[in-house]
């Protein structure tokens, strides 16, 4: 008796049941009607690295599905009429439809292209500007978090107040000594609503707010939050550039993804022409 029909065995010990007779292909473990589920159908769906009281509930939950399954199968072939238990054709058209899918997608993984220059990314902007209206506000910012300490707060609202040459530097320099938090990459852009959970800005209007501000410094009961709006975007606004680059790389792989799929099922229809590998036998 191997390792997996003694652990069989303990289920049907531990569960009060009565051991499954053998048959040709092993134990059985339940039946419904002339339907009977075998232990070594279970080898396949039992997880690997559970304990031994785990496996035994997940058998047992198992095969009380399959038993409930089975009765459901058996209820509706007996109320169903032969046309509708007729599943050949759906399931002639579902494999077909598996076999082009594995088939195109393994085509895709080898011969697309995923190389999307900036050039075309910045031709697909501009010839689809209408598409990138911002459905919200957006911003530039460059924050600092520091404890609320003045002489603290005194250094970093000075540096804020450099120029923007020495402003960047001076607070990456004095930003990572110490700052509890700090963002200084003017390339990058925040989601206004995104940024409101890291500083904690109230406003009831975000539009007013941003053309209103420029600077702000804002406390609670243990930070400071020192915060410069480099430049912002309104809703309703074309979004830039930046914000939807990596949307727009994603757009243009995918139509190329569909172009390359387009142009294999041309080919092929084209090459069978060239083959006569099919015949039409209807008069138009």
């Amino acid at each position: 008796m191997n390792r997996f029909v003694k652990f069989i065995f303990l289920l049907f010990v531990i569960a009060g049941c009565r051991p499954g007779v053998s048959g040709d292909k092993g134990v059985v473990v339940a039946r419904v009607y002339d339907d009977y589920l075998y232990e070594s159908d279970l080898r396949g769906v039992v997880p690997g690295n559970i304990s031994t009281l785990d496996s035994i509930a997940f058998v047992k939950n198992y095969t009380d599905q399959w038993i409930k399954t089975r009765l459901m199968i058996r209820q509706a072939e007996k109320n169903l009429t032969g046309r509708q238990l007729n599943f050949d054709k759906q399931l002639e058209d579902y494999k077909n439809s598996l076999i082009i899918y594995q088939y195109e997608t393994e085509l895709v993984r080898q011969k697309l292209d995923t190389v999307v220059t900036d050039e075309e990314i910045e031709k697909y902007y501009q010839e689809h500007l209408s598409d990138f209206e911002l459905k919200e506000n957006i911003v530039k910012v460059q924050y600092v978090i520091i404890d609320k300490q003045p002489e603290l707060e005194d250094r970093f609202t000075a540096l804020f107040k450099l120029p923007d040459s020495l402003m960047t530097d001076s607070l990456e320099f004095y930003g990572k000594r110490y700052a509890k938090s700090y963002f200084l990459d003017t390339a990058y852009w925040f989601r206004f609503d995104d940024l409101l959970t890291i500083i904690p800005i109230e406003t009831y209007n975000q539009e007013l707010f941003l053309k209103g501000h420029r600077f702000i410094r804002l406390s609670d009961g243990r930070f400071v939050y020192l915060l410069k709006f480099v430049s912002f975007r309104i809703k309703n606004d074309i979004s830039p550039l930046d914000f939807k680059r990596n949307d727009i790389r994603d757009i243009i792989i995918n139509k190329k993804k569909v172009a390359l799929i387009k142009n294999l099922r041309t080919d092929i229809y084209k090459q069978a022409i060239l083959n006569k590998d099919f015949e039409v036998y209807y008069n138009e």
